[in-house]
């Protein structure tokens, strides 16, 4: 199992570090566009093998696409960060430049590769590798409800006062502050709905505070989070590279799921050795069901900004 990670920034090398942590492959290839950015991330990571007690190979290599040839599964963080009070959606211009590019680099060396695009914004940047690009669309998936979730996860179990390995909970539409839906009403503790311990207001308050979690941590980091963000991808990864057949909410193309078609949003798959397996659909509350026709209204517009 070989896998590339476009962009050795903080999430890129968190990603590739979770990884080789999690020793499932045999190598992972970080590629960077500045000189020796990637080398020096790979060989610190390296220096932390015996440590750590990992195998995998971690290369890092300067826009050299060649060493990326055979790679089972690609992840795209290439692209500016989010800088304190910019949206997801004013990063559009730059980086839709810079996505079709590596993609396309990545396909012409490894063309069954699978994609994992992480490149903000994220839902828009996974609709343009389908719309720029001839692979299969199960094999080009977006990051977002992955990470989404965990934080809904996070802010469940802070809200309960229980542990985080009791609270499940998902959430699906778009990867944006406003375009995050929560699903408080299929959120449980231990198979017992949450519902049944916190009150209507408090859920409401885990539900805003799960949409601005990015928003939260760019305030306070002064960039964009990268330890979350590397741990969800890594998970995909593991998935896929695992045939694992494990349900994440990830931006993928829809057409008629969820009343919805020619659009890339959030919503539960299976993720295995083909990447997205089956489009779960699950039953939705009337309004979950108006919350995620307005993301997709969203979406839409940004991907109204792509030159196509």
């Amino acid at each position: 199992m070989k896998v590339t990670v476009v962009g050795a920034g903080a999430v890129g090398a968190s990603c590739a570090e979770y990884i080789a942590i999690k020793n499932f492959a045999s190598e992972v290839v970080l590629l960077d566009i500045k000189e020796g950015y990637a080398e020096g991330k790979a060989m610190d990571l390296m220096q932390t093998a015996s440590l750590n007690g990992f195998d995998t190979k971690i290369t890092g290599i300067t826009n050299d696409y060649s060493a990326t040839a055979g790679s089972d599964v690609a992840v795209i963080t290439s692209g500016i960060p989010r800088k304190p009070g910019m949206t997801r959606e004013e990063l559009i211009g730059i980086n839709a430049g810079i996505v079709k590019t590596v993609a396309s680099s990545l396909i012409e060396h490894s063309p069954n590769v699978i994609l994992i695009v992480v490149s903000n914004p994220m839902d828009t940047m996974t609709y343009l590798v389908h719309k720029t690009t001839s692979i299969a669309s199960n094999k080009i998936i977006g990051m977002g409800g992955a990470l989404d979730s965990a934080r809904f996860k996070y802010r469940l179990a802070e809200a309960l006062g229980a542990p985080i390995s009791d609270v499940d909970g998902m959430v699906i539409g778009g990867h944006s502050d406003t375009g995050m839906v929560p699903l408080t009403g299929h959120a449980t503790r231990n198979s017992i709905k949450v519902s049944e311990f916190l009150s209507e207001e408090r859920l409401e308050q885990v539900a805003q505070d799960t949409k601005v979690g990015g928003a939260t941590l760019t305030k306070l980091l002064g960039t964009s989070a990268w330890y979350a963000p590397g741990a969800a991808v890594s998970s995909m990864v593991q998935a896929i590279a695992c045939d694992q057949k494990k349900i994440f909410p990830c931006s993928t193309l829809l057409n008629g799921e969820y009343g919805l078609s020619d659009i890339c949003i959030g919503v539960p798959v299976v993720l295995g050795k083909d990447g997205i397996e089956e489009i779960v659909n699950i039953p939705l509350s009337d309004a979950d069901k108006a919350k995620i026709k307005e993301s997709a209204e969203g979406v839409k517009k940004t991907n109204g900004l792509l030159e196509l």
